[in-house]
């Protein structure tokens, strides 16, 4: 029996409840946590208390080859992104006018932005990104091969980094403490791999911090108001400034609307807290954006506003407009087109291992597909006139997902949703989606998944489904469009095999960590 279907080993109860403790207990001793809902409005003005963040009592198995797999991708990822961001004619022709901007508000209000920004002219060509490709195993039939397929990749907002450094300590420390009371032989210490995300990503943005060359600066974090996953965002502050003396900043849109100016050099300036005339307002050589990736960020056209405002500063944005654009699901698709990543990407440099990771994927407003056509079955209702991409979605909807230009989870159509969302989309709104196969993880893989705040309950066993994330980070652009990059860490994040969405922030998911298996 192979280690996915018999996972998670026997134990018994008064384990579980042993392993539980622990856990839970260790969360809160080391930031593993999420601010817990707020019972009232307004919330108070500082936390007052935390509760454990969603974890997996057992880190979950991936094969080793596809684990060593999909750290290499990333090298080639990070350069692949950074050249399609620094490609103007690229973007602007898929997501700017008579493209996704033209269908999708939200979408063009960013791309618009980024077009005035280039009329008026761009006071910092370096762009800094912090990524995070999510992967999940494939098998398509029961006793295949198991394989690697990506589910998407991140430009803005890559979160989790910090946490899952901290849930890869915890089941250390359970494989150490109880020796998972010997309940397998693959819990031994040889199979738990490093994982020092922390440093990673913070080491990008130093890097950045070190080219925008003003030692006394400091880098902006952008956040929501109200963020309950904070401690996620606080330990990478930490550690900017244990390790390089880095100040951080942190100001939500409001906060920036009201207070953010440029100097005459374009220069970033932020106004102390409490405000005093006679201080010299804090000079920004980084934004590092945990906000501005979905429509709610934006409430008003002084946000969107603000917004241009950070990006026409000196200020190395993270992401840039155009970074942010990049990372489109729309952008993703027509990359998988024949003959478009090797516009960007040689063999040399990965172009067939990427290519070998995507599942197929179409837009619904197009004609010719990666995929032949599907005879429909006698309950699909086919219309008249609709494109092939459109078409091939309903008679295929079972095994599909329909994705939006949107981050945060929540936001894709599954399975049988599809054909009575489609009888609603607009016709001129199918450029704004596409169509993606989804990917057949291995069956029968269970786990122990301990809720947040919820550890009076106890663990819930149940069958789940994990997706691996790979941290990276890339500096580039500049007049020789040099790009510095790193692969730098990783995350699992693992679900109810009856769940379809994935974050764990929307609540879909826990936290969880890799175990090595051959």
């Amino acid at each position: 029996m192979s280690a996915f279907t018999s996972w998670p080993p026997d134990i018994a109860p008064d384990q579980v409840a042993e392993l539980t403790h622990l856990a839970t207990t260790y969360a809160l001793s080391h930031a593993l946590l999420y601010l817990p809902p707020h019972s009232s409005a307004p919330p108070p003005p500082a936390p007052t208390s935390a509760i454990h963040a969603p974890l997996s009592l057992f880190p979950t198995p991936i094969p080793r080859n596809l684990f060593a797999r999909a750290r290499r991708l990333q090298r080639a990822y990070n350069l692949l992104y950074a050249r399609v961001t620094m490609d103007t004619a690229f973007l602007d022709e898929i997501m700017g006018e008579g493209g996704v901007a033209d269908v999708d508000d939200f979408t063009g209000e960013i791309w618009r932005a980024w077009k005035g920004l280039r009329e008026e002219g761009v006071a910092q060509h370096l762009h800094l990104g912090l990524f995070r490709s999510d992967y999940l195993l494939h098998q398509p039939v029961e006793g295949d091969e198991i394989g690697l397929k990506q589910v998407e990749f991140n430009t803005i907002s890559s979160s989790f980094g910090a946490l899952s450094q901290q849930v890869a300590g915890m089941h250390r420390h359970l494989q150490a403490s109880t020796g998972y009371f010997d309940a397998s032989p693959l819990l031994k210490p040889e199979n738990f791999p490093p994982n020092d995300t922390v440093q990673g990503l913070v080491s990008g943005i130093a890097e950045a911090h070190k080219a925008y060359g003003v030692p006394s600066a400091r880098v902006l974090f952008v956040v929501q108001p109200n963020e309950r996953n904070v401690f996620d965002q606080r330990l990478l502050e930490y550690e900017l400034f244990q390790r390089y003396k880095i100040y951080v900043v942190r100001r939500t849109f409001s906060e920036l609307t009201a207070a953010a100016s440029l100097s005459p050099a374009r220069a970033l300036l932020i106004p102390t807290i409490p405000p005093d005339a006679s201080r010299s307002p804090i000079e920004i050589s980084v934004v590092y954006y945990r906000a501005g990736y979905t429509p709610t960020d934006y409430p008003n056209p002084e946000t969107y506003a603000t917004r241009a405002l950070l990006e026409r500063s000196r200020a190395i944005q993270c992401p840039s407009l155009a970074l942010q654009l990049a990372g489109g699901k729309k952008v993703q698709q027509v990359l998988a087109s024949p003959g478009v990543l090797e516009r960007f990407l040689s063999s040399e440099e990965g172009a067939d291992e990427i290519r070998d990771s995507w599942m197929a994927m179409w837009g619904l407003d197009d004609d010719a597909l990666p995929v032949p056509p599907a005879k429909p079955s006698a309950d699909v209702h086919l219309v008249d006139g609709e494109p092939s991409g459109t078409r091939e979605a309903r008679v295929r909807a079972e095994s599909l997902v329909l994705k939006p230009q949107r981050e945060g989870g929540g936001n894709n159509v599954y399975r049988s949703a599809i054909r009575p969302f489609l009888d609603t989309l607009p016709a001129r709104e199918r450029r704004a989606w596409i169509a993606m196969e989804l990917i057949r993880p291995p069956q029968g893989v269970g786990g122990y998944l301990v809720r947040a705040g919820d550890a009076q309950n106890g663990a819930v066993k149940g069958k789940v489904i994990s997706e691996l994330g790979i941290f990276g980070w890339a500096l580039f652009g500049g007049e020789e469009k040099i790009v510095k990059d790193e692969e730098v860490g990783w995350l699992v994040r693992t679900k109810g095999q009856d769940v379809d969405e994935g974050g764990v922030a929307a609540g879909f998911s826990v936290l969880d960590s890799v175990l090595l298996v051959d």
